[in-house]
């Protein structure tokens, strides 16, 4: 039987390999951003097009490579940040295995211009799905400039599995944060189909967060400072206000490095207890500082997961220092540690008994009995027997949880906003928000109308971060349909004119902020459906805002009429049978 086992030819082994490194082209965005910052660039700008598919350009002002560096760059496990087994524990870099370029290049069709501070000329490389097709000197500016172009060219099933254009550049755009948001001290810029997206300026870390998520956010932060000497803890929480049901301004990072833990999420998470209506995550932006040495991130291939030696240190390091820092500022109960000046002496040190202070004079009666009547006069004597019996008669025959009021079915009110209700024999627990929500998306008067909208005697003014704004273009068409009229003026400050109608106010902005939460809308029909699921929930009630019993009566009897569904549109409960029967099998 002849041999079956052969070794694969170079391309296709690096085709494989570029697997666990390319996935998309946020991945390639993320490598060469990495790179430009290990190269000691103060300037790098990211240069896309069709989100990624068909261009990704990074230019920066680093050091640059020479000939014969720039040649190797490309070659599996060239490297030049590690030298032996021990270097991978102390890493101080972005990247180090070498892999990045090649399997990058494997996929793509790649040309470098690169150029050393102290070089003439520079050099030119230009490779095609990892075949190399030449290099030449060529005139260019100090740095490197790569152009990744036509992603996934020659791996048309790899292609294929890619996203819209719209999630792409979404994937994208987080690359680039992350990067950002970790040095500060760099410029950046980012362009997309020519339009520029970010044009961040050096500064501190709340001008670069500030710089990428709007000036709405800056009164929200809260500054994080704690330093044990052996792991520095900085950077900023929101306040519960900022808090929001999906995730997107939540980072971490160590050592200049952005990674993701839901450990050390967990710690945020308990730091803001009771401070945070239930499924809303705080957002944070929280950098660590330690000794190389005690974290290793070779665990993750695209290295943003991070093994620490001291874990559960720097969870309790972190959950503290974030309860102390909403306690000084105010947003939740904090313990004043300051000393009574009255305990001073008792506490001296030069007291060589402090319990032998004389003890406070306390006055008991030693004749006192509980048990004897106390001796009252004739005009005040009681007849014990009557008045049991006035007590007796007054009391209710039979208690009762449930006051039948004008319904028929018995309603009683518990102490966390739910509601019991007796019907058919059974007993629910109700949900007055969900049961709310169903019956205005059953009425078509209550959902929004096209063309009726109402001018503001003053315009609002709603500041857009970078991904906000390129929401706002792909749906500022459909907007005026619905009684929206507003521009984008400097700055990404959004001039709001005009509102629907129904619409308070004081809603205006609250609204705008989940319809920008949606990643993208195909249709239409799309954004209308989701324009219509955010209007209902913002008109809907909470089960809190039910005061008097008969808006919850009348509320029962119109979802009793519309057949008393369990699930709303979404499938979440609305009412719950109270298994009374398992109750009393417990006693």
């Amino acid at each position: 039987m002849s041999d079956i086992i052969q070794l694969l030819p170079d391309h296709v082994a690096n085709q494989i390999a570029a697997g666990e490194v390319v996935q998309r082209p946020a991945s390639i965005v993320k490598e060469l951003l990495e790179n430009s910052v290990d190269a000691g660039s103060s300037k790098i700008q990211l240069i896309i097009r069709d989100a990624g598919k068909n261009l990704l350009q990074v230019v920066d002002n680093g050091i640059g490579m020479s000939e014969t560096d720039a040649r190797l760059a490309f070659e599996r496990h060239a490297t030049s940040k590690i030298r032996s087994t021990e270097d991978i524990f102390k890493i101080a870099t972005k990247g180090f295995r070498g892999e990045a370029l090649a399997s990058i290049a494997a996929v793509a069709q790649v040309e470098l211009k690169t150029k050393q501070k102290d070089s003439p000329v520079g050099t030119n490389i230009y490779i095609e799905g990892g075949i190399f097709q030449f290099q030449e000197p060529v005139q260019t500016v100090e740095g490197s400039n790569f152009s990744v172009k036509n992603l996934f060219y020659n791996v048309p099933a790899r292609r294929k599995f890619l996203k819209n254009d719209n999630v792409e550049f979404r994937h994208i755009i987080d690359e680039f944060q992350r990067v950002a948001l970790a040095h500060e001290n760099i410029e950046f810029e980012m362009f997309h189909n020519d339009e520029p997206v970010f044009k961040l300026r050096k500064g501190g870390q709340m001008q670069r967060i500030v710089d990428v998520f709007g000036r709405k956010l800056q009164p929200l932060l809260i500054p994080i400072k704690e330093d044990l000497g052996w792991v520095n803890l900085q950077g900023y929480v929101a306040k519960p206000e900022g808090a929001k049901k999906v995730r997107g301004e939540q980072f971490f990072f160590v050592n200049g490095r952005y990674f993701k833990s839901a450990y050390l999420s967990k710690a945020v998470q308990e730091a803001f207890d009771g401070l945070l209506q239930p499924g809303y995550i705080p957002s944070f932006f929280l950098y660590l500082e330690l000794d190389p040495e005690k974290i290793d991130v070779n665990i993750h291939p695209q290295k943003t997961e991070v093994k620490f030696e001291d874990e559960a240190l720097i969870f309790a390091l972190m959950r503290s220092t974030i309860k102390r820092s909403l306690g000084i500022y105010n947003v939740a109960p904090s313990l004043d540690f300051e000393r009574d000046p009255k305990m001073e002496t008792f506490f001296s040190p030069s007291r060589s008994n402090p319990g032998a202070a004389t003890p406070s004079a306390i006055n008991v009666d030693r004749d006192f009995n509980p048990f004897v009547a106390e001796k009252i006069s004739s005009e005040e004597k009681i007849n014990l027997a009557e008045l049991y019996e006035v007590t007796a008669s007054a009391a209710p025959s039979k208690i009762n949880l449930f006051e039948d009021e004008d319904l028929d079915e018995d309603l009683f009110r518990l102490p966390n906003g739910y509601w019991l209700l007796n019907k058919d024999g059974q007993t629910y627990m109700l949900d007055l928000g969900r049961m709310h929500r169903v019956l205005m998306s059953s009425h078509q008067e209550n959902l929004p109308t096209k063309k009726a909208g109402q001018s503001l005697l003053f315009s609002l003014e709603y500041h857009l971060n970078e991904i906000e704004k390129n929401k706002y273009k792909s749906i500022k068409k459909y907007l005026p349909d619905f009684g929206f009229e507003m521009t984008l003026a400097q700055e990404n400050v959004l001039r709001i004119e005009a509102v629907p109608e129904a619409l308070k106010e004081s809603q205006v902005i609250r609204f705008l902020e989940k319809i920008f939460e949606i990643l993208e809308y195909r249709t239409e029909e799309d954004f209308y459906k989701y324009f219509e699921y955010q209007w209902v929930k913002l008109k809907t009630k909470s089960k809190f805002d039910f005061i008097y019993k008969t808006e919850v009566e009348q509320l029962v009897k119109d979802f009793i009429d519309l057949g008393f569904p369990q699930y709303t549109v979404n499938g979440k409960k609305c009412w719950l049978e109270v298994p009374f029967d398992d109750f009393k099998n417990k006693f």
